[in-house]
């Protein structure tokens, strides 16, 4: 993870999640793909001890923010988005949470 960080971000640094949005949203009518999600496992088990989460929810909080970058949220330009983002994180984890 650190290595794909380094490539596509220019960030020599371990991290949790990373998205790749795609070029050519539409699938051939079959509807709109936004991109890719990677997460990184160890990351995942390591924060959900830190954050008194389960895998399963820190594993659906970190896809919820690699999702919500696909879809243009962006926490590092400035703190009004950053505040947008994290409400909108904290809403879909919530109902995705509920739905267990």
């Amino acid at each position: 993870m650190r290595d794909m960080n380094a490539r596509f971000r220019g960030k020599d640094t371990v991290t949790d999640v990373l998205s790749f949005p795609m070029e050519d949203r539409a699938l051939e009518g079959k509807g709109i793909v936004l991109g890719d999600i990677v997460v990184c496992i160890p990351r995942v088990l390591k924060q959900s001890a830190e954050y008194g989460l389960t895998f399963h929810e820190e594993l659906i909080r970190l896809l919820v923010h690699g999702l919500l970058h696909l879809a243009g949220y962006d926490h590092d330009r400035g703190p009004h988005r950053r505040k947008k983002m994290e409400k909108k994180e904290k809403e879909l984890f919530r109902a995705l949470t509920a739905m267990d």
